[in-house]
């Protein structure tokens, strides 16, 4: 009776050890699996932070300004900025002098 006690827990810890060993076997895949992707996404992340860096530059912006917006964008100063309308097609900022203007 001894024997067969023993031999049962022996084989109930065999078995138990092997569950235990396929489960954290799945788990470490998971994790394997995740970290992974989190090195794939770092890598995108970083690439497009470069990307965003590079075009959103001054001198990139100005460049686009030059290449695309030559006649519509005007350089103005601060304190001549009072009112800004808003057409269907195109923003118009005009000074409140300029307003005055168009108003006699």
């Amino acid at each position: 009776m001894k024997k067969k006690f023993l031999l049962f827990i022996v084989l109930l810890l065999i078995i138990a050890t092997t569950i235990t060993k396929n489960s954290t076997k799945e788990i470490d895949k998971k994790i394997f699996e995740t970290k992974e992707n989190l090195v794939i996404l770092k890598n995108k992340y970083e690439l497009v932070l470069l990307d965003f860096n590079y075009l959103s530059s001054p001198s990139k912006l100005m460049e686009y300004q030059n290449q695309y917006f030559e006649n519509y964008l005007i350089p103005k100063k601060l304190e001549e900025i009072n009112f800004i309308e808003f057409d269907q097609s195109i923003s118009n900022i005009q000074t409140l002098k300029k307003l005055n203007e168009k108003s006699k």
